[in-house]
């Protein structure tokens, strides 16, 4: 048995599914200087709140990951895929920088009850400059503020006019490049729109904590996070052959935690929404992932998991009740 800390985190991020950000890898230089000045005692919030996780042989999950194969939907000439084409890095990473702030948090307040305030301090000045990455990081992931529509219409309006002095001038070859920015502009404009506008009236059909199914691959993964539309790179949309979806990426993409019996190497996945399919039963099998201590409280009656308020926030998504069901005199369950 091993308990998970920051630090092994960063190592299985990096091991096993994905990369961490070198800001992540730096600033756990720096928790380590913080405890070592100011006499915190080790790294407080990863150790007394994530559970013990098991190790497991690695022959048998070797042997389990190549289970997880399916033929791809879509047809075509393509050899059989897994489960491994939908691995993110980027989502990853994100789940640990939610890690880090959460750690942070943790410490500040530990550090005020031991009265170390020049450590705390410290700590809130780390914090403030990570809230500024993930909040630049949110901002060109969705690319869609309306700052960002209202300047790209401001100088789509100077180009025009300055594109009709060049004219009035005669000097047609500048013209001619005004109007080609015109016409890119004018196509990065639509598309910023029309992520704007699936920001704001994206209806996700499933929610943080759900258990779902893969229907390609077969696994069962609970959803942790949510995007209207996929908001990763084109390389790795290339990959994961998101175009031949039937939808495409204009779809919500989900953060999926995926049961390490049922592969062991993929741990987070994003998901196009048409992949996922709810499950119809209760089901309050074991679900193992070195994730979901952090994200979650626990299972609700449904065998669902509830998301910790930080992720719900993050999210903006509201509470979520399970149905409460009752066992009749006969022993018949009402919902």
């Amino acid at each position: 048995m091993r308990v998970v800390t920051a630090n092994s985190l960063v190592a299985s991020a990096n091991g096993g599914a994905c990369g961490v950000t070198p800001m992540l890898r730096n600033d756990l230089r720096f928790f380590n200087k913080i405890h070592a000045s100011s006499g915190i005692d080790g790294p407080l919030f990863w150790h007394r709140c994530m559970p013990n996780v098991y190790l497991r042989n690695g022959n048998r999950e070797r042997r389990m990951a190549s289970a997880v194969k399916a033929k791809w939907l879509f047809g075509g000439d393509d050899k059989d895929m897994d489960a491994s084409i939908e691995r993110s890095e980027a989502a990853n990473e994100d789940i640990l920088i939610f890690f880090f702030q959460l750690d942070l948090e943790t410490r500040i307040q530990y550090a005020l009850n031991l009265e170390q305030y020049e450590a705390a301090k410290q700590l809130r000045d780390k914090l403030a400059e990570v809230e500024t990455e993930i909040i630049k990081q949110q901002e060109s992931k969705r690319g869609s503020s309306k700052s960002e529509a209202q300047d790209k219409a401001i100088n789509i309006l100077r180009l025009r006019a300055d594109m009709q002095k060049a004219i009035e001038n005669e000097n047609y070859t500048l013209a001619a490049d005004l109007r080609d920015e015109i016409y890119k502009l004018e196509a990065d404009s639509l598309v910023a729109s029309a992520k704007a506008l699936a920001y704001e009236n994206v209806q996700y059909a499933f929610r943080l904590g759900q258990k779902v199914h893969h229907k390609v691959f077969g696994y069962q993964g609970v959803i942790c996070g949510m995007d209207p539309v996929c908001c990763e790179s084109s390389s790795w949309m290339e990959l994961a052959k998101v175009g031949r979806l039937l939808q495409g990426p204009n779809q919500p993409f989900y953060q999926v935690l995926v049961d390490v019996h049922a592969d062991p190497n993929l741990l987070v996945a994003y998901v196009p929404e048409e992949s996922l399919l709810a499950s119809e039963e209760r089901e309050m099998d074991r679900f193992d992932h070195p994730y979901v201590s952090f994200l979650f409280y626990g299972m609700d009656t449904a065998g669902d998991f509830i998301p910790i308020k930080q992720l719900r926030e993050k999210y903006n998504r509201p509470r979520y009740e399970a149905p409460f069901e009752q066992n009749d005199e006969d022993g018949n369950e009402k919902n």
